[in-house]
């Protein structure tokens, strides 16, 4: 009995498309590099709920003719290639032929398109891989695409997507991508007929700014650079505006996104010694190599690609970002303390004296001497250290460097990171008060003006209502957010970095399983605690120790490193015998 069939074509184009098109942003993608493949100098992208109801692209590039437009949404159907060999030489976005008969099989399409000189345009309708209707209309040049209740007939594929603010951050992540490839289209973005984006034909610079916002312009640094194997152009951030998170990381090969961790760690090695190895530089780089030393052909979303020496662009490519950074004077700051050092006035007129050494014949190493009588409030001054009669007197604090809090009885002796700890106070204060909705707040004498990115500014639409109940009130104006209240306990002194660092710590947990509240918890509680260098007075060491004891995980930071050591005094009388 024979058990193997062919796949109805709809079938096919389904299975297809679970690996082309896994979200809004895929459609985005795929869409919008059509668009450009098609000689488009104007893009423009309206969104109706986050891509799930309505996807609508119109260009005005080179359309489509009637047999070109029946024939653009059937698998392998592509005007890029032509044979085999072509596939070393693409110099278009899109070559598979898959995207348009995968969108087609799991939405409602309708596609407007017109020739340039043409007296009528056409108008084709798909519902799930089926023509439906097909006519001429009058339309404008080039091609208008509407994508309609996205996965409509994949339910299950349907039910895997995020929230809207979640899906909508994806479709600004790949409009972006998109648009700082291309800084010389004219490209526009609405969702739910807010304008998000309006981008003007510009350079890469004015891009960058147009896209993340006017303080990026002072940050960037250009990198310039051309070989015969490879030319490199773009920008890289300075090292102070480096972030916890990869949110800036824009790597290009002639034009087109792609991920690799390989060439991006060349970047990240010209940044060493320049910022901390917990925090990513931004960078905005366009590699041009000629197509036959690259492969494009080994990932259906065409992210990925083989290069023919990559050993050797890696070595370019960092060599290019030292040297600009060089150029520009950026390098890691010497800090040399002078705080113990001496001013010596010397006196020309004074004789040097030669210092005698005057030797006790007298004395006696064996016999007893008596040891000077030193106060003990002295000892006590020099040391910070600490006599603790309430709650438990048997308790003595001292600090260490300014960092660490040694808490000592006669029976136990303990080291405890003060940030850390205060990290975690502020942390469980914040999670347990926001489910009570206790805070207080204390409104600004002079409401405070923040400009963020738009994919920030979706993170702070999603985070609203529970951002609001810890303290925070704020209007969104002109694209900017103006704070008129924040949490009583937060310093009025630091409130754009209280904000962001809440939306960092959000990105940087997005894909642990935490609440809403407790990513916000994490965020106010890395930017509210004390610093690693903070001195603290009697008062503050024995609040920190009271109110870590009444922590639920006293031991553990928020961030899985332990808070306090326990320094055996038995084993350390052992060690010193």
């Amino acid at each position: 009995m024979n058990i193997i069939k062919l796949l109805p074509e709809n079938v096919a184009n389904q299975i297809a498309a679970g690996e082309v098109i896994q979200r809004p942003a895929s459609v985005v993608k795929e869409l919008v590099e059509n668009s450009l493949d098609s000689g488009a100098t104007e893009i423009q992208l309206f969104i109706t709920d986050s891509g799930k109801t309505l996807i609508n692209i119109i260009d005005n590039g080179c359309g489509m003719s009637p047999k070109d437009l029946e024939i653009c949404i059937q698998r392998h159907a592509t005007s890029k290639i032509k044979v085999a060999a072509d596939l070393f030489n693409i110099q278009t976005m899109g070559f598979r032929g898959e995207a348009m008969s995968s969108i087609a099989a799991i939405s409602n399409m309708e596609i407007q398109t017109k020739i340039l000189n043409n007296d009528v345009g056409y108008y084709l309708n798909v519902k799930g891989g089926i023509i439906l209707e097909k006519k001429e209309v009058s339309c404008n040049n080039g091609t208008s695409t509407k994508i309609k209740n996205l996965f409509f007939n994949v339910p299950a594929r349907r039910k895997f997507l995020k929230s809207d603010n979640v899906e909508m951050r994806h479709i600004i992540e790949e409009f972006s991508r998109i648009a700082l490839a291309h800084p010389d289209i004219k490209m526009n973005l609405s969702h739910n007929n807010e304008e998000i984006f309006f981008l003007p034909k510009s350079n890469l610079r004015q891009r960058i700014v147009n896209l993340i916002g006017n303080k990026k312009n002072e940050q960037l640094v250009p990198v310039l650079e051309k070989t015969s194997l490879v030319s490199i152009s773009g920008f890289v951030s300075k090292p102070e505006a480096s972030k916890k998170t990869r949110g800036e990381q824009y790597l290009f090969v002639n034009s087109r996104f792609v991920k690799s961790y390989y060439l991006q760690n060349a970047i990240f090695k010209a940044f060493e010694g320049l910022i901390a190895t917990d925090f990513f530089p931004s960078f905005f780089i366009n590699l041009i190599i000629e197509p036959k030393n690259i492969d494009i052909n080994i990932h259906p979303n065409k992210t990925e690609i083989k290069f023919h020496d990559e050993k050797a662009i890696y070595s370019i490519l960092r060599a290019s970002v030292k040297k600009s950074l060089g150029q520009y004077n950026i390098s890691p700051s010497i800090d040399f303390l002078q705080e113990n050092s001496f001013n010596l006035e010397i006196n020309k007129d004074q004789k040097i004296i030669e210092p005698k050494i005057n030797i006790d014949s007298n004395y006696n190493p064996f016999g007893s001497t008596s040891t000077p009588n030193i106060s003990r409030e002295v000892i006590n001054e020099n040391l910070n250290f600490i006599d603790i009669e309430e709650p438990n007197p048997s308790y003595k604090f001292l600090q260490l460097k300014s960092k660490f809090i040694l808490r000592t009885s006669n029976k136990s002796a303990v080291l405890i990171h003060q940030r850390r700890a205060h990290q975690r106070i502020l942390f469980e204060y914040f999670s347990s008060s926001s489910k009570s909705q206790s805070f207080l707040s204390q409104t600004l004498i002079f409401p405070k003006e923040i400009n963020l990115n738009n994919n920030d500014m979706e993170i702070l639409k999603e985070i609203s209502s529970e951002i609001r109940k810890i303290g925070f009130e704020y209007i969104i104006e002109n694209k900017n957010i103006i704070v008129k209240a924040i949490p009583a306990e937060a310093s009025t002194e630091n409130i754009t970095q209280l904000i962001e660092s809440i939306i960092e710590q959000y990105k940087i947990h997005d894909e642990v399983k935490l609440d809403i509240t407790q990513r916000i918890a994490h965020g106010l509680a890395i930017s509210m605690s004390i610093s690693n260098h903070q001195k603290l007075s009697e008062d503050e060491m024995l609040k920190i120790n009271e109110e870590l004891n009444n922590c639920a995980s006293p031991n553990i930071s928020i961030s899985g490193k332990p808070i306090m050591i326990d320094l055996n005094l038995v084993e350390l009388e052992k060690i010193m015998k």
